[in-house]
This record gives structure tokens, C-alpha cells and sequence, in this order.
């Protein structure tokens, strides 16, 4: 049975239109995220699972977004998770709302397991409005 030892919540906005934040240059990842678990009296088999959103008004254009998960603090520590969408007209409109999930199997235990959440796009004018969330539960047999 599941033995629960952390959960930790990173909540940058917590409403639509709470933020006004560029993304300031394209193609490379923008932290807006991040949480640290405690692993203390971890067993075998420990897992992380964790789900977030963020909120973007877009460009006039057609471009891609890219939500990417690492353990560690910076982007080019190990991936866990990384999704890219591209997204039309309908942005311009209304905030896009992007969610996700991601699960870390068997991490490597540390004192504390750290995990950093980044958007990056390719095109400039995107813009961070809120709501924004991280949150993670660490759990082992």
C-alpha cells in the first residue's frame, strides 16, 4: 500500500487575468513553477505525481507552446514531462487554458526531490494571464 510522505503546491495566479507577464524571448524556457518534496522515511518504489495549468493570451499568429517538466531547477536538468501544442486564432480571443500531468517513477532520493515547470513559445507576444499552478504528491510503498 501507497505510503504518503510530501505534497507541495506552487501557485503563481490564481485567477484569469491575476498576471500580465511575457514570455520575453522565444524559444527558450520561462520557469513558472517550481516545488521541492521532502522525502524523508521513503520507501521502495517511490513515484511523484503532479498536474498543473497555465494561462496564455496569444499572438496574432499561428504558434506552438511547450510545457516542460524537469526534476531539478534548471531547464536543462532531466526531463519528466514536455508537450508542445500549437494554437491558432482562438488565442486571441480568449486566454488559452493549458493543463497537465506528469508521473516521475523510481526519482532518485535525495534529502529533497525538486521540480521546475517552464513554457517557452515561438513566437513573441505571448502573454502569461493566470491562472498558474504546480503541485506535486510524492508517495512510496
Amino acid at each position: 500500500m501507497a505510503q504518503f510522505l510530501d505534497a507541495r503546491v506552487s501557485q503563481n495566479a490564481t485567477s484569469t487575468n491575476s498576471i500580465a507577464i511575457p514570455i520575453p524571448v522565444i524559444n527558450t524556457p520561462t520557469l513558472f513553477a517550481q516545488i521541492g518534496l521532502l522525502t524523508a522515511g521513503a520507501g521502495p518504489n517511490p513515484r511523484v505525481q503532479m498536474k498543473g495549468t497555465i494561462t496564455v493570451q496569444l499572438p496574432l499568429a499561428l504558434f506552438i507552446v511547450t510545457i516542460t517538466i524537469v526534476r531539478g531547477t534548471l531547464a536543462t536538468d532531466p526531463f519528466i514531462y514536455s508537450a508542445s501544442t500549437t494554437y491558432g486564432l482562438s488565442g486571441i480571443i480568449a486566454p488559452e487554458v493549458i493543463t497537465f500531468s506528469a508521473n516521475d517513477f523510481n526519482p532518485p532520493i535525495t534529502p529533497q526531490l525538486t521540480y521546475s515547470a517552464f513554457i517557452s513559445t515561438n513566437l513573441l507576444g505571448t502573454v502569461r494571464v493566470g491562472p498558474e499552478n504546480l503541485d506535486g504528491v510524492l508517495v512510496s510503498d
